[in-house]
């Protein structure tokens, strides 16, 4: 990683032995119960948390890939430090550089903070998802904005047609939820780079939801998702993960 442009950049932004090994520390990657589950479970598929990155293809540094991949766990408790309007607008900042097609970012964030709002929201979530998400310091309804295209001329300027390519809904529509989808995909490992813990889940109402929380019909409700500092007993056992065998192809 070092010596040449790879590792210069990579030197230039901060990654190596700064910022992402204090968050690493901070997200209890080593010396508490997440850097436990990381040396338990790590290990699947050949890696492990704080592997020797020499001679690693991957230039990111080990302890940045700890915290966003080995390291990383779906947490089911938290603690009671807030998550604050500023980490959440950081990781959106950090997050939005993800591609979508056509530029059109439809994924759309409710943030559930007051207790009134968590009372709205339990009566549709599953009953296993319940008391976490009760206790969780912060909850995300992750939406698509199924009239996302209305911002194409602002977001896809080169091509002005492109508002018209979507004005069949159900087009619309699936081009929302796959996009918004992938970009669900950047929000969770944002959370991870922020140095928390996130808790994704599909167990809810989802026409619960909508009517509660979006009844104007505009955003389709996708993903709830806990947020905040793992808590005792945060983690299940590490489940599986397919080798690189097991999934690659070549043609």
């Amino acid at each position: 990683m070092t010596g040449g442009p790879a590792g210069r950049a990579t030197r230039a932004a901060g990654v190596t032995g700064g910022p992402a090994r204090r968050e690493v520390r901070a997200a209890g990657v080593q010396g508490g119960p997440a850097g436990g589950e990381a040396r338990a479970g790590g290990g699947e598929g050949g890696a492990t948390a704080g592997s020797d990155a020499v001679g690693s293809p991957l230039v990111l540094d080990p302890a940045a890939q700890d915290l966003l991949f080995r390291a990383a766990r779906t947490a089911n408790t938290f603690t009671a430090e807030p998550v604050d309007d500023a980490q959440v607008t950081a990781i959106h900042d950090l997050i939005r550089y993800g591609p979508t097609a056509l530029n059109g970012q439809p994924l759309r964030v409710l943030l559930l903070r007051s207790a009134a709002s968590r009372n709205r929201l339990l009566p549709y979530v599953s009953g296993g998802n319940r008391a976490k998400t009760a206790d969780a310091p912060l909850v995300a309804v992750l939406t698509a904005d199924v009239d996302f295209h209305e911002r194409l001329p602002e977001l896809f300027p080169h091509r002005p047609q492109a508002r018209e390519w979507l004005a069949d809904r159900a087009d619309r529509v699936a081009q929302a939820r796959f996009n918004a989808t992938l970009q669900i995909g950047y929000f969770l490992i944002g959370v991870r780079a922020a140095g928390l813990a996130a808790g994704p889940m599909a167990g809810f109402d989802t026409a619960g939801v909508q009517r509660e929380f979006f009844p104007e019909g505009r955003d389709e409700a996708l993903l709830l998702v806990n947020i905040g500092r793992p808590g005792p007993d945060a983690w299940q056992d590490r489940l599986p993960r397919l080798t690189a065998e097991e999934v690659i192809r070549t043609v």
